[in-house]
């Protein structure tokens, strides 16, 4: 079956959050991420993405206009994507590869000011790094150290 007309990107309402609060993931993925229920409150320049399969949500993850960008790159115009997640009973149904080729477009549509997206995977993290290749993500080459080791500095520029 072909997802890709059933995927959505949109912004948090309030109809998502108590699904949003059940999403859970193993052990392995938890230490990668941050699960939607840490995002009650946002900081301003903080976006709540909710990725929807038809109207249900599967999957979460910020985007940020913030002074954190610059720990990333020195474009202005760049937004940070973080805490990506697809809830753990909805994983292997390709809707993470569908959301991320979806991630252009929404962004270019409600962020015009924004291009380029930047990101940071884990070294370890390899599903994560084989998803956001596929998507057009690159490798820039600057490395960080984050809370469980080294992570890559990937970006999309749109």
């Amino acid at each position: 079956m072909d997802i890709t007309n059933f995927i959505e990107l949109k912004h948090l309402s309030n109809e998502h959050v108590n699904l949003l609060h059940s999403f859970e993931l193993p052990k392995e993925q938890s230490q990668f991420t941050s699960l939607p229920i840490n995002f009650a409150n946002v900081s301003e320049g903080q976006f709540r993405i909710v990725i929807l399969y038809r109207t249900e949500p599967v999957g979460f993850f910020l985007l940020h206009a913030t002074e954190r960008v610059k720990d990333y790159t020195n474009n202005q115009q760049a937004m940070l994507l973080t805490s990506f997640s697809i809830n753990h009973s909805q994983q292997g149904k390709g809707y993470a590869k569908q959301a991320m080729n979806l991630l252009k477009k929404f962004v270019s549509d409600e962020f015009p000011n924004c291009n380029e997206i930047v990101l940071a995977v884990n070294h370890k993290n390899i599903a994560a790094q084989q998803l956001y290749k596929k998507v057009g993500f690159q490798d820039t080459g600057k490395r960080k150290v984050g809370p469980i080791g080294e992570q890559f500095i990937m970006n999309l520029l749109l």
